[in-house]
This record gives structure tokens, C-alpha cells and sequence, in this order.
């Protein structure tokens, strides 16, 4: 009997080690997916909570652990977290939180059939154990199908939503990016590579049936009396013995004494895992750890060749000179056969500067940032589109296998769509450097391109949102104008222009009012604006629908129906016009810290398709029908206003005009009068009563990733200007602005850069306490810098210097056909 016990308790230890190095493997293999810690967190709760579903399953069974000790480690080697890998594949592929959610259901629509039918087999595999009469062989065959069981369940429903909401919380607190696009999943997987082989699921489907008609001859024709005895030996108890073992001594108690007198085999086994814990948190290297840092911009590695010319051109910036060693240098990949040469695919890391660099003289060069180095041999000779095509196709390869020429040769082979190239390739840096390089081929100058930088640069936060088919970026030099003392608060404003002496004088003004004791505001409306056009079988049937649209029924159906859309958007009133039998119609409401356009757009469909419930005649013409009306000079957005309708006002001291603004009260307010007023009404002005407004507006809507489209309805303003004080020497200014179209949130104001200016101004992103204060605020920081860019040229042409400053500091000196080197480069 010590002999056998001896053999039992061996054999139980090197299974537990066994099943400990399984685990170790499994989360090994998850670290292909980039990162050891996200998928390591969901693995833990998978088996956490798989064990867990377990015990409760015995536990509501009335049945005691006796034997789960033992079967312990046969329940890890049946947990296969391989299907946490193919799942997450497809989570791991997403731009944005809301693909997130539709490639997990995409996932479990093509990974559930092959999880039922494994789930099965398994099931009733093991559950043949069950039959053999050995009592210690049914009773962990009895656990192994409770664990697959659990497994299954786990898999099906906790493990999808413990994904997305590790992804969702994955995100920058403050930008609201997404964190987890990994360098191996750049590029969309293709679904054909997950779909279960057919001819696989018709073995495992015949085996099903096969193994249901033995435990069917086993269960119910062979022994019918010993269906219920079966069950009770399977975990181990005697009828009349107690189904519970009630404590003698507490908790703490037991598992105290448990750890101080702890076998040789169970120091053995709890060494053997806290080793291998140790290694793979500690001293395993995980290539893409650096890009899911929640406090560091998305870094993603680029793949490039070394055949890089010493001699080009272009002068790169200092910077891109340093951190130039690499940390470490993988195993090389090489396909077999034909000469090679090395191309180097370099990981950035998070840690390095971003540095400035314009494109590359040479067209077909590829440079890449710098960073760690990992060495993949290509031939020499771009290899055939066959053979790239199923380097592509591999899920193990992808892009990062194929060179610059082959990827063109892919492109110009309609294999890959030219518009689908950052999707494709291994970053969205590469498929804009190769865009480029097939764009240069077509210019009349080949090197056009060569002062258009795109290094270093996040497109995953451009792609979808903001442009397509990218080939760069634009700097445009940002100034501050500030500080800008408005409803007792003060603002530095970021203004982007290449106008010269549009960010100094709108400086100037900003200290007039300083000076003046600050400016006040106010918001008079908030309501974005979408007009359709529809139209009926007749005029008077046109009128019949508008007559309806203006009765409380009819605004209350159409209320509900848009309101219906969007927790932000409340349609707020209707504005109806006739022309014949058309029916323009003007939805105004309230959208939050978001501009709104497309919000907007959602709300007016769903109420038109109400209202065509109403009348069956109605026909759609089109969403928009220019009574908005959007990006167009337009009376109706200056008499009803759209977006922030804003007044804001200030007084300026008799002391400051003449010192600061170096002129007289009484001769700005002349100037104001009969230019701004007079000269805008014999000129048809629509909007237009003001000096400047649309160079203020422009400059912070670039800065501050706003629709710069949008700055011919939001520069509506009128300037007024009089005499004021005891002494009727002090200067009262105002302007008013009835459609400032701005939002905080979505489109360009999802760009780091245009985030860091509205974090300047603290409006970034939406309000938590109040939806839509931050856009109503930032709208009055542009109605009172319109003010004081107002204020300082009125005063500049009154006091006749207009001309003469713009000619001192508005034209270049440099001689740009001698100007050697990138526009970053500073020039004496």
C-alpha cells in the first residue's frame, strides 16, 4: 500500500507540474497577440472563473470536493486559451470601440460552431470514463466534463465581454483614444482564415454520433438500474454517508496549518509555478509592451529597408540623430533561396522623441524612425505576384515580408486597392510612404512631395475620420494670443495662420481689454440646424404638410422621433418655407459638445421617415437642401442663427486707447461707423458688419480641429462701437455673433496636436458636468478674440497704420529659391 500510494503521489506531482508548464505555454502564446498582460489578465479570469463555475456546480449538486484535488490538474490541461487568442484576433483588429463590439460578434459568429461541436466531442470522450467501473477514473472523468462544460460557458458568454471591457478601459482617460491596435494586427484579418476545416467538422460530427450511441446502449439499454448509482460513485460518496464535512476548526486556522506543513511534492509544485510567474512577468521581453502604456502616445513599428542613400538632400533634423542604437536584434527570418539583402523593420519606442522630418528626395527611398531592430532577408529581385500574394495572405508574414517595390507591384496589380494600404501593411506610417512613393511616379516633378513630412505622425486617429488616401501632413505655425481676460477667467488662445501680424495685433487687443477690466458674454442660442427638402404632388398638398409640421401634434410626433436617435440631440423647433410644392424644412437642436452635423443628420432622417408614415405622397429629395444652411453665405443663419449664438462686450479706458491702441475714441468709433456699418451695407454684406472676423475665427478653428469650411457662417458678426464714460472718452465695444458652428468633441478635435490647443483653453473633450458647456465656452473665447483682433486693427486704421506695420512685418525676406533644407529649419 506505501508502494502504490508512493507510484500515486508521483505520478500526481509530475501531472501538476505538467499542467502548470501547459498554462505557462498557453500565456506564452498570447503574448503573440502583442502584449503579455491584457490577454494575461483575461486568461487568469478565464480559468478563475471557470474553476469557480465548478465548484458552485458541486456545490448547488449537494456534493462535496472529495477527489478535486486530483483532478485539478487534468481541469488546467483541458483549458485551451487558444480560444482567447483566435477571439481576440478579432478585437485586437479594430479602430474604434464600436468595431470592437462588431468583430467579437463577427468572431463568435465564426468561432462559436467550431467551440459547440469541440465542446461535444470532448464531452463525450471523456465522459466514456465514466463508464469503466474504476471508481478514481470516473470520478475525474466526472470533473473533466464539468470543466469542459464550464470552459465552453466561460468562453461563449464571459470571455467576449471581458475583452471588450478590458479594450474600453484600455483608452486615454482624458483623449479618449484607443490603446490596444497592435503591431501584429494592423492589417484586418481575413475571416476565411478562422473558418473551421470542413472536412475536420464532418469527423468530429460522425465521432459525436458515434460516441452518443454508445453512452445511449451504455446508459439506458445495458444497465438502466445503475443510471443513479453511477452518478453518486462519480463523485466519490456512499449514500449513507454525509454529503458535508463539517469544519472542527476555522478557516485561517486550516489553511495556516496547510501551508506549514506542506509535502515535498507540494513545495515542488508551488515552486515550479512561482518560477515560471516570476520569468514570464519579469524576464520575458514583450516586443509591443511599450504601445499599451495608458499614458504614452501609440508607437507602432515600421518596416524599412536599409538601402537608404548616405547622400540625399534633404536635412533632417537634429534630433532623429540621437537614440540611434538598437536594444536588441530578434532571430532572423529568411525564406529559403536567393540571394538576399537585409531590410530592417525597426520598433519605435514609446520613450523616443517625436522628431520632425520631411519626406525623402529620392521617391522610391524608405527611412524609418529609430528604434529596436529586428533583421528580415528579402531577395534582391522583387519576387513574383503570385508568390506576394500569399505572403500577404499569411497570417504570420503579412506585409512586413513583402518589400516597398512588391507591395507596389501588389497596388498596380489591383491585388491590394491603393486606398486600402495603411489597413494592409503592418503601420499606417508604411502604407502613406508607399502611397506617396506610387504617387511621386505620376507628379510632373517627381520630388514634389519632398518637403511634405508624414513621419511620426498617428494615423490611426486620421484613418476613418478626418482624410483618405493620406500622403502627409501640413505644419502650420501656431501662435498664442493672451492673455484673454473674459467672465473673470483668463485664456491663452492658440491661433494657427501664416498670415503675419494676425497673432500680435489680436495680442494687442487682448491687452487693451485686459487693461479695460476684461470682457463679458453671454450665450443667447444653442441649436445646430439640417434643412431637407421634400416635396408633395401638389402645392396645396405641400402646404397641408406644413400646416401639420407647425401644430403641436405634428411637432410633438416629430419631436419624438428625432429625439429618439441620440442621447444629446432634442429637436427644439421647426422652421418651414414653401416654394411650389417643395417644403423646405429646418430642424434645429441641441447637440451637446459635438458640432453636431452628423448628429443632426441622423435625428432629420428618422423624423422624415415618420413623417412619410404621415403622409405616403411625401417624397425625399434630398437630406440637405441648402436651408441649413452649412458652409454658404446665408441671411437666414444670420437672422435665426445656427450653432452658438454668442454676444460678448467689453470697455476700454480713454487712458488705454491712446496708450495701447494708439489712437482717439472718437476716431475709432468714426472709422467703425462708416467702414463696418456703412461700407458692409453699400457692399450687400450679408454677416459681413465687421473688420476681420473670419482671420480670428480660421485661425483657432485650424488650431483647435474645428471645420475650417465652416469659418463663412461662424464669421458672421457685427462690430459696434461707441463713446461711453463720464468724460464720454472711454470706448464701449460689443460684437455679436448668431452662428459660431464649433464643438469640442469628434472630427478633428480627436487629433493630438488640435487637442493639445483645446487643452489650452481647458475645453477639451466633452464636459462631464454639463454636455455642452465646454463648446458653448469655447465659442465665447471666439467671439471675444474676434473683439480684440477688432479692436486692434480698427484702432490700426484709424491711426493710419495699417500699411506700414504690415509692410515691416507681413513680407519675406528670404530668397526661398537659395533655401536649402526642411520647413522647420531656422533661418537668420
Amino acid at each position: 500500500k506505501q508502494d502504490v500510494l508512493s507510484s500515486d503521489i508521483i505520478i500526481l506531482t509530475i501531472t501538476r507540474c505538467i499542467a502548470i508548464l501547459y498554462i505557462y505555454f498557453q500565456f506564452q502564446n498570447l503574448r503573440q497577440l502583442g502584449s503579455k498582460y491584457i490577454l494575461g489578465i483575461a486568461g487568469l479570469f478565464t480559468i478563475f472563473s471557470s474553476f469557480v463555475f465548478s465548484t458552485v456546480v458541486i456545490h448547488f449538486l449537494d456534493k462535496e470536493l472529495t477527489g478535486l484535488n486530483e483532478a485539478l490538474p487534468f481541469f488546467l490541461l483541458l483549458i485551451d486559451l487558444s480560444r482567447a487568442s483566435a477571439l481576440a484576433k478579432f478585437a485586437l483588429s479594430s479602430n474604434s470601440q464600436d468595431e470592437v463590439r462588431e468583430n467579437i460578434s463577427r468572431g463568435m459568429a465564426i468561432l462559436g460552431p467550431t467551440f459547440t461541436l469541440d465542446a461535444l466531442v470532448e464531452c463525450l470522450v471523456i465522459g466514456v470514463g465514466t463508464m469503466s467501473g474504476v471508481r478514481q477514473l470516473e470520478i475525474m472523468c466526472c470533473f473533466g466534463c464539468m470543466s469542459v462544460l464550464a470552459n465552453y460557458f466561460v468562453f461563449m458568454t464571459f470571455f467576449p465581454a471581458c475583452v471588450s471591457l478590458v479594450l474600453e478601459l484600455s483608452r486615454e482617460s482624458r483623449e479618449g483614444r484607443p490603446i490596444w491596435q497592435l503591431s501584429h494586427f494592423a492589417r484586418v484579418l481575413e475571416e476565411e482564415e478562422n473558418k473551421p476545416n470542413p472536412v475536420t467538422q464532418r469527423v468530429k460530427m460522425i465521432m459525436s454520433l458515434g460516441l452518443v450511441l454508445v453512452h445511449a446502449h451504455s446508459r439506458w439499454i445495458a444497465e438502466p438500474a445503475a443510471q443513479n448509482s453511477t452518478v453518486e460513485n462519480s463523485v466519490g460518496l456512499d449514500e449513507n454517508a454525509p454529503k458535508r464535512i463539517e469544519p472542527n476548526v476555522s478557516l485561517w486556522q486550516f489553511y495556516l496549518s496547510r501551508m506549514t506543513s506542506m509535502d515535498i511534492e507540494q513545495v515542488i509544485t508551488l515552486g515550479l509555478a512561482l518560477l515560471l510567474a516570476v520569468k514570464y512577468i519579469f524576464f520575458e521581453q514583450a516586443e509591443t509592451e511599450s504601445t499599451l502604456s495608458l499614458k504614452n502616445p501609440i508607437t507602432s513599428p515600421v518596416m524599412v529597408q536599409k538601402k537608404v542613400s548616405e547622400n540625399c538632400c534633404r536635412k533632417q533634423s537634429g534630433l532623429l540623430k540621437n537614440n540611434q542604437k538598437s536594444n536588441s536584434v530578434e532571430e532572423a527570418l529568411v525564406p529559403k533561396g536567393g540571394n538576399a539583402e537585409v531590410i530592417k523593420p525597426v520598433l519605435t519606442e514609446s520613450s523616443t522623441k517625436a522628431t520632425f522630418v520631411v519626406g525623402s528626395c529620392n521617391p522610391m527611398e524608405t527611412s524609418f524612425p529609430n528604434g529596436r531592430e529586428e533583421e528580415i532577408e528579402f531577395p534582391k529581385e522583387p519576387r513574383s505576384i503570385e508568390e506576394c500574394v500569399r505572403i500577404l495572405g499569411n497570417a504570420e508574414k503579412g506585409a512586413r515580408f513583402l518589400t516597398d517595390a512588391e507591395v507596389i507591384s501588389l497596388v498596380n496589380a489591383k491585388h491590394i486597392p491603393a486606398y486600402k494600404l495603411e489597413t494592409l501593411m503592418e503601420t499606417q506610417e508604411r502604407g502613406v510612404s508607399i502611397r506617396r512613393q506610387i504617387l511621386s511616379k505620376k507628379l510632373p516633378e517627381p520630388s514634389s512631395l519632398q518637403y511634405l513630412p508624414y513621419r511620426n505622425y498617428n494615423y490611426s486617429l486620421v484613418m476613418g475620420a478626418c482624410c483618405e488616401n493620406v500622403i502627409g501632413y501640413m505644419p502650420i505655425p501656431v501662435g498664442v494670443a493672451g492673455p484673454l481676460f473674459l467672465d473673470n477667467k483668463e485664456f491663452q488662445v492658440p491661433m494657427a495662420t501664416t498670415e503675419g501680424c494676425l497673432v500680435a495685433s489680436t495680442n494687442r487687443g487682448c491687452r487693451a481689454i485686459w487693461l479695460g477690466g476684461g470682457a463679458s458674454s453671454r450665450i443667447l442660442a444653442d441649436g445646430m440646424t439640417r434643412g431637407p427638402v421634400v416635396r408633395m404632388p401638389t402645392a396645396c398638398q405641400a402646404a397641408e404638410v406644413k400646416a401639420w409640421l407647425e401644430s403641436l401634434e405634428g411637432f410633438k410626433i416629430m419631436k419624438e422621433a428625432f429625439d429618439s436617435t441620440s442621447r444629446f440631440a432634442r429637436l427644439q423647433k421647426l422652421l418651414i418655407s414653401l416654394a411650389g410644392r417643395n417644403l423646405y424644412i429646418r430642424f434645429q437642436s441641441g447637440t451637446g459638445d459635438a458640432m453636431g452635423m452628423n448628429m443632426i443628420s441622423k435625428g432629420t432622417e428618422k423624423a422624415l421617415a415618420r413623417l412619410n408614415e404621415e403622409f405616403p405622397d411625401l417624397q425625399i429629395i434630398a437630406i440637405s437642401g441648402n436651408y441649413c444652411t452649412d458652409k454658404k453665405p446665408a441671411a437666414i443663419n444670420w437672422i435665426e442663427g445656427r450653432g452658438k449664438s454668442v454676444v460678448c462686450e467689453a470697455v476700454i479706458p480713454a487712458k488705454v486707447v491712446r496708450e495701447v491702441l494708439k489712437t482717439t475714441t472718437e476716431d475709432i468709433v468714426e472709422v467703425n461707423i462708416n467702414k463696418n456699418l456703412v461700407g458692409s451695407a453699400m457692399a450687400g454684406s450679408i454677416g459681413g458688419y465687421n473688420a476681420h472676423a473670419a482671420n480670428i475665427v480660421t485661425a483657432i478653428y485650424i488650431a483647435c480641429g474645428q471645420d475650417a469650411a465652416q469659418n463663412v457662417g461662424s464669421s458672421n458678426c457685427i462690430t459696434l462701437m461707441e463713446r461711453t464714460g463720464s468724460t464720454n472718452e472711454d470706448l464701449y465695444i460689443s460684437c455679436t455673433m448668431p452662428s459660431i458652428e464649433i464643438g469640442t468633441v469628434g472630427g478633428g478635435t480627436n487629433l493630438l496636436p488640435q487637442q493639445a490647443c483645446l487643452q489650452m483653453l481647458g475645453v477639451q473633450g466633452a464636459s462631464q458636468d454639463n454636455p455642452g458647456e465646454n463648446a458653448r465656452q469655447l465659442a465665447k473665447i471666439v467671439c471675444a478674440t474676434v473683439m480684440a483682433g477688432e479692436l486692434s486693427l480698427m484702432a490700426a486704421l484709424a491711426a493710419g497704420h495699417l500699411v506700414k506695420s504690415h509692410m515691416i512685418h507681413n513680407r519675406s525676406k528670404i530668397n526661398l529659391q537659395d533655401l536649402q533644407g526642411t520647413c522647420t529649419k531656422k533661418t537668420a
